[in-house]
């Protein structure tokens, strides 16, 4: 084992410049990523190749994850692959009252260590993550239902991309104010009055990540990663369907935490019995400080309301929608969205639901088209992309669990279907629930159907909205995002007064607006470093991924004088 001293050394050394890089990149906005997207790129210098990486995976199946962390009083376990296979994985049971107190003990070591140590640490974390990137793929495919390529990239370099963010943000808030100043005042005749000053960033304690299904590490990261940086210990709570990628997480974080010569409590995990519901109890708690959340609005809204000792960050459910005024190129456009309402079976919190048509139809550079006309083309774009069940699976996956099959099961009786949803067989994985996406037509003047439209149905379930005009689709989509809160907004117009209009909306209501995609860039797609996902100024989120706003009250500045 190294000793702090030296490994500080090192890792300074080995990490300082991607830190300076991704410093760079959060102050431009500009694309970079130091982790590879594609699979090929792995398997030299200590990375997992395919192979390798499958063999790991397949090697911590029906096993025990031992963490040696304190406090364990049970196993638990029971994951199921949306696949179809059972994972036969137990994990580690906490006993609260042991574990809190270890944690905490070895806070006042990391905290001395300073923020540029703390954040050279967190990129070994990640780059040891980022070496494993295959087998963290096929644990996040067989938790979350995501395609091996999906899981992959987001599971991945996505999510490791989104943590080295969180780092670099933590560290320029902590040294934004310097660690000495010395201070004098003149006194005219008299000599100044001088003093010493120190200024230490402190942590709030220790923090709770509570993970979701579908994104286990691309929405567990930013919080475990900005808490860490900034001196907190961090207790990750899986969600019990996707435990084992943030096991994992945590196996690699308190490995290099104790190489490293700190406290590997500093990070634990808290795996919980089916229907313990773990969370609740651990977020009330005195010790627990911060709260990272991910996961439905009424849970959310609880943590926010009854966690009141933590400084609870959430990202809760929103209705995402799309205005199509008109455009310049209506097959990029159908085929933009098509693959946007395809992906990962809408599945995600940035998939677009409601589509704002006027009901007269739109202008496009294939001449007027009616608004059934553009409900039906874009049917038809869906079901050319997923025509084939070899590409259909590999953009589907698999449908995460039975209420998201019950959603998109009930949606065809809430309208006209405009594109029914089909069954997909998985050769691969015969267990496998695989389903096209569904679109329904509703009518934006009926309030049955806005009951509907106007709450969230996650899943690959879209709704197609007539309205009367632009100015009903604007005032339909600003309320939406006032009342029910949107991770994303969409808008196709070649009307620069409606461009204006709409970008209004989403600048008063705070939401992250995407113009006129007709290539290889989606609504539901963001990339760390540049966009901002969520704005954390509606209903949706109260944070934004990521931002300095998201770290800078995960610590304090205690400030220290003397005379000098």
């Amino acid at each position: 084992m190294a000793t702090a001293e030296l490994s500080a050394h090192d890792l300074i050394a080995q990490h300082r410049p991607t830190l300076d890089e991704a410093l760079e990149a959060i102050r431009t906005r500009a694309y970079w990523s130091p982790h590879p997207e594609h699979p090929k790129a792995y398997g030299e210098s200590g990375s997992l190749d395919a192979a390798a990486g499958k063999a790991a995976f397949d090697a911590v199946l029906n096993t025990r994850i031992d963490l040696g962390q304190p406090g364990t009083d049970g196993w638990v376990g029971g994951e199921v692959s949306p696949y179809g296979v059972e994972l036969g994985v137990t994990y580690p049971h906490p006993d609260a009252d042991v574990l809190l107190p270890a944690m905490k003990a070895g806070q006042a070591a990391w905290r001395d260590a300073g923020a540029e140590v703390r954040a050279v640490v967190c990129l070994e974390i990640l780059k040891r993550i980022s070496d494993r990137t295959h087998e963290f793929a096929h644990a996040v495919m067989h938790t979350s239902g995501q395609a091996f390529m999906m899981a992959f990239q987001a599971g991945g370099p996505h999510a490791q991309d989104r943590g080295l963010e969180a780092v670099a943000y933590a560290y320029a808030e902590q040294v934004r104010t310097p660690a000495t100043a010395e201070w004098s005042k003149p006194q005219g005749k008299r000599d100044p009055l001088t003093m010493t000053k120190t200024f230490t960033p402190v942590p709030r304690g220790i923090a709770l990540l509570i993970g979701c299904n579908t994104f286990p590490t691309w929405n567990g990261y930013p919080g475990l990663f900005a808490s860490l940086a900034t001196g907190n210990a961090v207790l990750v709570k899986p969600h019990p369907r996707a435990v084992l990628p943030l096991a994992l997480t945590v196996r690699v974080a308190r490995e290099v935490l104790a190489w490293a010569g700190f406290d590997p409590n500093l990070v634990a995990l808290a795996a919980e019995r089916p229907g313990e519901g773990i969370a609740k109890t651990l977020a009330t708690r005195p010790e627990i400080r911060i709260i990272d959340y991910t996961g439905s609005t009424a849970f959310g809204d609880w943590l926010e309301n009854n966690a009141r000792q933590a400084q609870v960050h959430t990202e809760k459910a929103g209705v995402n929608t799309v205005l199509v005024e008109s455009t310049a190129n209506y097959k990029g456009m159908l085929a933009n969205l098509a693959f946007s309402l395809s992906l990962y079976s809408g599945q995600m919190c940035t998939t677009p639901q409601n589509l704002l048509i006027p009901r007269d139809g739109i202008r496009t550079d294939e001449g007027p088209k009616t608004y059934d006309e553009v409900v039906s083309d874009l049917a038809r774009s869906v079901d050319g992309l997923l025509g084939d069940d070899t590409r259909a699976n590999a953009l589907l996956g698999a449908i995460v669990n039975p209420d998201v099959k019950a959603r998109l099961e009930a949606a065809a009786g809430l309208g006209e279907v405009a594109l029914a949803s089909r069954e997909v067989t998985n050769p691969e994985f015969p267990g496998a629930v695989v389903r096209t996406p569904v679109i329904v037509k509703l009518d934006g003047t009926k309030p049955d159907d806005g009951a509907a439209y106007l709450s969230e149905c996650f899943g690959p379930v879209s709704f197609a909205v007539a309205v009367d005009s632009a100015a009903d689709a604007l005032a339909l989509l600003r309320r939406t995002v006032r009342e029910k809160g949107a991770m994303t907004v969409g808008a196709y117009t070649t009307d620069s007064e409606v461009e204006r209009e709409v970008e209004e909306v989403c600048l008063e209501e705070s939401a992250q607006l995407s113009l006129n995609l007709t290539g290889g860039v989606y609504v539901n797609q963001t990339a760390a470093f540049s966009d901002f996902h969520g704005s954390g100024g509606n209903p949706a989120a109260n944070a934004a991924l990521t931002d300095g706003a998201f770290v800078a009250n995960r610590f304090r500045v205690v400030e220290v004088r003397r005379d000098a």
